[in-house]
């Protein structure tokens, strides 16, 4: 009876194997032939959840802050009820991370915005005199070369011209109409504010629930998998989170001070359109690795336009900058959260930002760093189960002993061996 239940279970396991194959095939061979449809589908449901994936987004981000305030609101409620004081707790620091996420928005969009907008306009209406003073300065430059001079007549004669009158009768009216008018375009953006307003409710339904869902995410996961199986996912799962809330809510902090003091050192400087330089800096400076070069080279060349010699200064700042954030700021506050080296972040981010923009380009690196880790994981899994434990052991101890090379000792200890080594004679 034992042998005929083990048989039947095998049998209707092998089944559903063979089932489960079938159906994936049948999934995949219907995906690619009908490609488009696909898509068009994947377009619809990603528009129909739009709302809730921004909810999703804005409760990850606000989820830090939240714990923050929670640890605050316990230390001031501490005299309440235990039970009453971790309902009010728990609404207060959600109340308080949304109210305080919209204050940050609701500063920066009246603060900056009109000036990011006076800089636009300004730099539109300086950009045909300097085009002009550019073509002259060339013309004169090149006036022993007559092929490149004559190049530099029709373009002068035909493109400036035409580029002006673009400025001066399309452009300029059209930013101008934008700003006095933009009470009259709210229909064209409802739908994103409806979502966005949306996701606010969602975000706050997540928040409050957190904990909630994710000890129901457990149950679930525990009646799916084997135990060991489940801890091993759960074990992940903890891992990606850790890595992106640290990465991403450590570079929003970095980023946003580094825009800061870029708007400060750049109005002591008499950098012009400081606002617009400022934004470019700290937004850009959220992307890893190529951040500092994708903001600087707009900034300089829009200081370029108005001042070369301003510019120098805003490169030199810049250069500045960038090696007090990767080596003393940065580290501070994101310290070592990826474990990835220089190489795999690199990498993670040409691979990432080709896939998804902008976007790839930010989460590239957590993302990467939590692939990494799982096959880091399977690769040791897979030399202890074959016995080649001693191949592990020798990478770990030839990395061990690399990194302790690397790390040079400080100052203050070099002073204080020297000290030491001069007691001792």
């Amino acid at each position: 009876m034992l042998k005929l239940k083990e048989q039947l279970k095998k049998y209707f396991s092998t089944v559903a194997g063979i089932l489960t194959v079938l159906i994936l095939g049948a999934l995949l061979i219907y995906g690619v032939f009908h490609f488009d449809s696909v898509k068009n589908g994947y377009t619809s449901i990603i528009n129909i959840l739009k709302p809730i994936l921004y909810g999703i987004a804005i409760a990850y981000i606000l989820k830090p802050l939240c714990k923050l305030y929670e640890s605050l609101f316990h230390r001031i409620l501490c005299k309440i009820n235990a039970q009453k004081r971790e309902k009010l707790v728990h609404v207060l620091a959600i109340a308080a991370s949304l109210i305080s996420g919209l204050l940050i928005i609701y500063c920066l969009l009246i603060i900056l915005l009109p000036k990011l907008l006076q800089s636009i306009l300004s730099i539109i209406t300086i950009l045909p005199d300097t085009a002009q003073r550019t073509i002259k300065w060339l013309q004169e430059y090149f006036r022993g070369n007559p092929t490149v001079l004559r190049h530099l007549n029709d373009f002068s004669d035909t493109v400036l011209p035409n580029v002006q009158t673009w400025l001066k009768e399309e452009l300029i009216p059209s930013v101008q109409s934008l700003v006095s008018g933009i009470s009259n375009s709210v229909i064209n953006v409802f739908a994103w504010i409806k979502n966005i307003l949306i996701g606010i409710i969602v975000s706050v339904y997540l928040l409050y629930g957190r904990k909630k869902f994710a000890a129901q995410a457990k149950l679930c996961l525990y009646s799916i998998f084997p135990k060991k199986r489940a801890d091993w996912i759960l074990k992940e799962a903890t891992y990606a989170d850790r890595m992106f809330s640290g990465f991403l809510s450590g570079k929003l902090l970095d980023s946003a001070i580094i825009g800061v003091i870029c708007a400060i050192v750049c109005s002591i400087l008499g950098i012009p359109n400081t606002a617009l330089i400022s934004v470019i800096i700290g937004v850009t400076n959220i992307i890893p690795f190529f951040g500092p070069f994708i903001g600087a080279i707009p900034s300089a060349i829009l200081i370029l336009i108005e001042s070369p010699i301003k510019c120098l200064w805003f490169v030199i700042f810049i250069i500045i900058l960038q090696q007090i954030d990767g080596n003393i700021i940065g580290p501070k506050i994101l310290g070592n959260t990826t474990g990835v080296s220089s190489f795999w972040v690199l990498f993670s981010i040409l691979l990432f930002g080709g896939l998804w923009g902008f976007l790839g380009m930010i989460v590239g690196v957590p993302l990467f760093a939590v692939i990494y880790d799982v096959l880091k994981q399977t690769v040791s899994y897979g030399l202890k189960k074959r016995g080649q434990e001693e191949l592990l052991n020798a990478y770990h101890a030839a990395t061990k002993q690399s990194d302790a090379q690397k790390k040079k000792p400080s100052i203050r200890q070099r002073i204080a061996t020297l000290l030491q080594a001069k007691s001792k004679k």
